[in-house]
This record gives structure tokens, sequence and C-alpha cells, in this order.
């Protein structure tokens, strides 16, 4: 008899421990879900609605502002604003068309999510050296698009007001 309740008394400890350790494995779960993340819709810098004629080129993302007043700023500090858009769920434009590692042309299943920058490769096995320097491959990414970009740049000073003052909308995050 005390046998028998001894058993019954495993069985009945066994079963709230796994019914517990279930809902734990639900809870983290549902805690660990990504939500995909959301295209821009607000200046990084600023906080201001978007305007698509200002926008900066940079690591192979084109990133959209406000007014051109933002451009230097992010340029300033990038890796401030990529880390904000990312914690705020929030991707940039990719505009790639050659792997940073190896420079061959992109494949658009191949990618990876670097603070806030998604980053096209040519093949899996560039990923492996993306990760071990990702500064070195950012900054090969600039260095097909600068060129372009100063001359958007250039575009954007001659044909619209410099400065804060002219852009349209609230200031309030991305």
């Amino acid at each position: 008899m005390k046998l028998t309740r001894l058993c019954w008394s495993f069985i009945l400890i066994g079963m709230i421990g796994s019914s517990s350790l279930a809902v734990d494995k639900k809870d983290v779960a549902t805690e660990n879900q990504i939500q995909p993340p959301r295209p821009q819709t607000r200046c990084p810098v600023l906080g201001g609605k978007i305007d698509s004629s200002y926008f900066t080129d940079i690591q192979g993302q084109r990133i959209y502002h406000c007014c051109n007043g933002c451009s230097a700023k992010l340029i300033a500090d990038p890796d401030t604003y990529f880390k904000k858009a990312a914690a705020n769920g929030v991707l940039f434009e990719n505009i790639q068309t050659k792997c940073p590692v190896n420079g061959k042309d992109i494949d658009k299943s191949i990618y990876l999510d670097y603070e806030g920058r998604r980053v096209y490769f040519a093949s899996s096995s560039c990923i492996d050296k993306f990760a071990k320097d990702p500064a070195k491959y950012l900054a090969k990414l600039d260095e097909k698009i600068q060129h372009k970009d100063m001359k958007q740049h250039e575009k954007n000073s001659d044909s619209h007001e410099n400065g804060h003052g002219g852009h349209r909308g609230g200031c309030g995050g991305m």
C-alpha cells in the first residue's frame, strides 16, 4: 500500500513538473518569435515623415530623410542610426548589386541582417567571411556607391533649401 502511494506521488509530481515545463516552453516560443522587419516610413535622424527626394546611400542601403540637412548627421555616425532602426524593427531599402565579400552578383535568397542592415551575398560561404570582419565589408559596399551618393547630395543641395526649416511633418519615431 505504501509502495502504491509512493508510486502515485512520483507520477503526480512528474505530471505537474512536465505540465509546468510545457507552459514554460510555450512562453519562451512566444517571446522568441521574430517580427518581420518593416519598411522605413520616418527619418532616422529627426523622425519626420520621409521625403523620397532626400536620401543617403550608405553601406548598401538607401536611407530616406525628411529634409536635406539630415544626410550629414547620418554619414557622421551611421552605426547609431542603423542600430536605432534595428531596435525599432525597421529595414532600410537595400541597393546592393554586388557581394561585399567576393564582388560577384548577389543572390537575393542569401542574406544576413546585421545591425539594421540587410546585406546580400553571392554565396553562403561569404556570410562566414563577412561575420569575421563586418566593418571591412561594409566599407567595401560604400566604395561602390560613394561617387553616386556625392552627386545626389550635390544635386539636393543645389535644388533644395539646406537645413531643417522647410521640412514637413512632425518629428517622432521612425
